[in-house]
């Protein structure tokens, strides 16, 4: 038993005469981890694009809720009078007409 476990610390299973299955094996391994590794780091880098779109989200969703705010108090009638007015106009005292267009049948 001791004399395995010196040659396994020593490396004599990768210089054996069948050590090319081994070293396919080893091989094989390392390419698992190099493609567990990558996609673990692709992950984290999709979290992180997450949670930054996440914030950009919620500033743009609060600029949004504060110009539609701002536009409903512009809109509002008595606003538009009053900045009119300065101009010189005054809402009309008589209500508008509907104009119908009525065509022929020939």
């Amino acid at each position: 038993m001791k004399e395995k476990m010196y040659q396994l610390l020593k490396g004599k299973f990768l210089v054996s005469e069948d050590a090319f299955k081994n070293w396919k094996f080893i091989i094989f391994l390392s390419l698992l981890a190099l493609v567990m590794i990558s996609s673990s780091h692709s992950a984290d880098r999709k979290v992180h694009q997450i949670s930054k779109i996440n914030t950009q989200v919620k500033e743009l969703r609060s600029e949004f809720v504060d110009v539609r705010s701002k536009l409903m108090k512009v809109k509002m009638e008595s606003k538009v009078i009053a900045s009119l007015q300065s101009k010189g106009l005054v809402p009309s005292s008589n209500p508008p007409h509907k104009i119908r267009i009525v065509k022929n049948k020939e």
